[in-house]
């Protein structure tokens, strides 16, 4: 592990087997520099147990960096059950991963991610309290879907007044590659904002529905990246745009909700040769996490969480105005800001 590129000092990775429900989970905590690490639990089937733990090591090091960037009181760390699992035996599988979280004794704060959704994340709370994202009444909480959506629209906005020199999104091409939580919701955002649709997903239901409610253009889960659109929107899995796709793309821009877009980081330096301007996903996608840290942590109302996911977009405005006036890439202007907020106190 210690040799594979995905690995980047990470403070613990733990593998977790439980016999007795079958439960095959990886947690990775990236750094706790900042403040436990806290990061979403994903549910996939994976190609291999290599495949999971790539996967834990680079979305554990993304959520170090989303979290310093947001200025949250938060290292960073993520999980990943290794799927399929049973229906019928889903309630025991996430008994069991509550008691891993448990087991760490604070160092990791789970949440909803890929394939996880509130339900689970009570099942989880039975047995520890180091979890959030759980449904409340008359407050913050529960499925943080609808924050990261927001917080995306916004820096599309500036990603758009910066890169095309318009101040809104009305009559904008945005293709939406994923329509699960986060994607749906976003394009519930963007439709309010005026945007013309484009929208893909491996589940034609879901398209359906946002054409229906939108009246967004059905595209092609195969090609949804290379639309004929201004901003291509990746909201399903990472490691999406590939050297050979930044060659063909012809939007304007890419910014969206999946983390790990970039499958190599070379591919940031073709999207910038070509002119098109990326959104660092960890900064973009951020509302999710300001939300489960005001539920986890308190003390902070719906007003504050809007006033945290607004400045997403001045944050982007300045990482856009830095990298061109410094000639460098916006991710590795991301990069460096966020290495230098993960300082332990």
């Amino acid at each position: 592990m210690f040799d594979t590129p995905s690995y980047d000092a990470h403070e613990k990775v733990v593998d977790v087997n439980d016999p007795e429900t079958g439960l095959r989970a990886i947690i990775a905590v990236h750094s706790t520099a900042r403040g436990p690490a806290a990061g979403g639990c994903r549910l996939w089937t994976y190609d291999d147990a290599a495949a999971a733990r790539t996967d834990a090591l680079r979305l554990s090091r993304g959520m170090s960096y989303k979290n310093a960037m947001a200025e949250l009181p938060f290292g960073g760390g993520k999980a990943v059950i290794m799927g399929p699992v049973a229906p019928e035996n889903r309630e025991q599988i996430f008994t069991a991963f509550g008691r891993a979280v448990e087991a760490l004794g604070g160092q990791y704060i789970t949440a909803e991610d890929v394939g996880v959704g509130v339900s689970d994340m009570m099942v989880v709370a039975r047995q520890t309290k180091y979890v959030s994202g759980l449904a409340t009444e008359g407050s913050v909480g529960g499925d943080p879907s609808p924050f990261t959506a927001r917080g995306v629209a916004i820096g599309i906005e500036a990603a758009v007044q910066a890169r095309l020199g318009r101040d809104s999104l009305e009559g904008v091409r945005i293709a939406v590659q994923g329509l699960g939580h986060v994607g749906g919701y976003l394009c519930q955002e963007l439709h309010a904002r005026g945007a013309k649709l484009i929208v893909a997903d491996i589940h034609t239901t879901r398209v359906v529905e946002m054409v229906d409610r939108f009246g967004a253009e059905m595209g092609n889960v195969a090609d949804i990246l290379l639309s004929d659109a201004d901003v291509i929107a990746p909201c399903a899995l990472g490691s999406i745009i590939t050297p050979d796709v930044a060659e063909r793309m012809t939007a304007a821009v890419v910014a969206g909700a999946a983390n790990n877009q970039l499958s190599v980081p070379e591919v940031g330096a073709v999207l910038a040769r070509r002119g098109i301007l990326y959104a660092p996903d960890y900064v973009i996608n951020a509302g999710g996490i300001i939300a489960v840290s005001a539920e986890y942590n308190g003390g902070v109302d719906r007003a504050g969480i809007d006033a945290q996911i607004e400045a997403i977009g001045p944050r982007l405005a300045d990482i856009f105005a830095r990298a061109q006036g410094e000639k460098r890439l916006t991710g590795d202007v991301a990069d460096t800001l966020a290495k230098a907020k993960m300082v332990r106190a």
